[in-house]
């Protein structure tokens, strides 16, 4: 896909802009400076020139997905979204000093470092399949880094409902971390496709690249890697290192029947648990939301309401501290991030009026960071 021309920052209430973060093929990131409280806070942007209705719908839901869901450590956190004065589809998130990519690529990252990760992301993924969502997109790239070097997944926009997860959803995807059957175009994505993707993620922070690239230029392209994902033959991590162990639990992860592989993100975490344990390595909290927590299931892709009506968007309180086919042509490049930058936590309830008159944000607490990737 061409790259877009980054759109100018938009005027925002409360918000002075500081400087642009990055684009991706969906909208622009920018950091600001937020008033009150005052924080550093990066602000995603649909460009003014987007008119496709599934896309503005796909940006919405995921101010109502991350609004949901960043309570949990390892979720990026909103902050409140809007439409700005121009009319642009608008969220106010925290703003991280870091990603793991492009640094997987040009660092050898730790064994332990590597297990913690995948464990923490595991354990985000796990609690947004219990409240009925999958995130579709899991890639280094879009797992970022706040300034306490603590990892947070981002970048939930072409998340679904678990219960629209069918082959005639939304097929947009980064083709190297993409299972077999997503390829195939059998499902738009699902739990065990989730699966895969969390073991590539891993594969991927010690192989120093995706799972199925090869060495040679001009051997990578996206086609290439989509016929030897679907063939699926697990190449192992050429580390020393790398103990067995674990690379039968990537192996086990990233098998071409799904049905094969792990059963959930929680039983993934807990193998790498295991690994940790056999290596002697300190043990990885797994963090999972409680299901009295998680609210049951909402259809994100049938909530038309939400273009016509004022919809509260709510952030829950601070970050815990712990001891279509249609669309295939908006297929994302396959390691496309936001340059990184900079403050966390909050609680914030924001009114969205599209085409209305009001936007009403009150935001508590201190903050962390993000940049961005999409």
């Amino acid at each position: 896909m061409a790259k877009r021309v980054v759109s100018a920052p938009p005027v925002l209430a409360g918000l002075t802009f500081v400087r642009p973060l990055g684009s991706g093929g969906f909208a622009d990131v920018f950091l600001y400076e937020q008033a009150m409280p005052r924080r550093e806070v990066a602000v995603k942007v649909l460009p003014s020139n987007v008119a496709d209705v599934e896309l503005v719908r796909m940006f919405n839901a995921e101010a109502d997905v991350l609004a949901r869901l960043s309570a949990h450590p390892s979720i990026v956190t909103v902050y409140q979204a809007g439409i700005s004065a121009d009319g642009r589809a608008y969220i106010v998130m925290e703003n991280c000093p870091g990603a793991l990519s492009p640094r997987y690529r040009t660092e050898k990252i730790p064994v332990a470092e590597a297990l913690s990760i995948g464990i923490k992301m595991a354990g985000a993924i796990e609690t947004a399949h219990r409240a009925g969502l999958v995130h579709r997109d899991i890639k280094p790239g879009n797992i970022l880094t706040t300034a306490f070097g603590v990892p947070v997944l981002a970048d939930f926009g072409i998340s679904s409902s678990l219960a629209r997860a069918t082959p005639d959803g939304m097929m947009a995807m980064s083709v190297p971390w993409t299972a077999p059957e997503v390829i195939a175009e059998q499902t738009s994505g699902d739990i065990l496709s989730e699966v895969w993707s969390l073991g590539a993620t891993v594969y991927s922070l010690l192989a120093g690249h995706s799972p199925f690239e090869k060495t040679e230029q001009g051997q990578n392209t996206r086609e290439q890697l989509r016929k030897r994902i679907l063939r699926a033959n697990y190449v192992p991590i050429t580390r020393a290192d790398v103990p067995p162990a674990l690379q039968q639990v990537l192996e086990a992860s990233m098998r071409r029947n799904p049905r094969e592989r792990y059963t959930s993100a929680l039983a993934f975490a807990e193998a790498l648990r295991h690994v940790e344990q056999s290596m002697g390595l300190p043990s990885t909290p797994l963090e999972v939301a409680d299901d009295v927590w998680a609210a049951p299931p909402v259809d994100f892709a049938n909530d038309t309401a939400r273009d016509h009506v004022r919809v509260q968007v709510a952030a829950p309180i601070a970050r815990k501290v712990r001891q279509s086919t249609g669309m295939r042509g908006h297929q994302r490049s396959e390691d496309s991030e936001f340059v990184p930058t900079r403050n966390r936590g909050s609680r914030t309830a924001v009114w969205i009026a599209v085409g209305a008159v009001a936007l009403v944000a009150v935001g508590v607490t201190a903050g962390i960071v993000i940049a961005g990737l999409f």
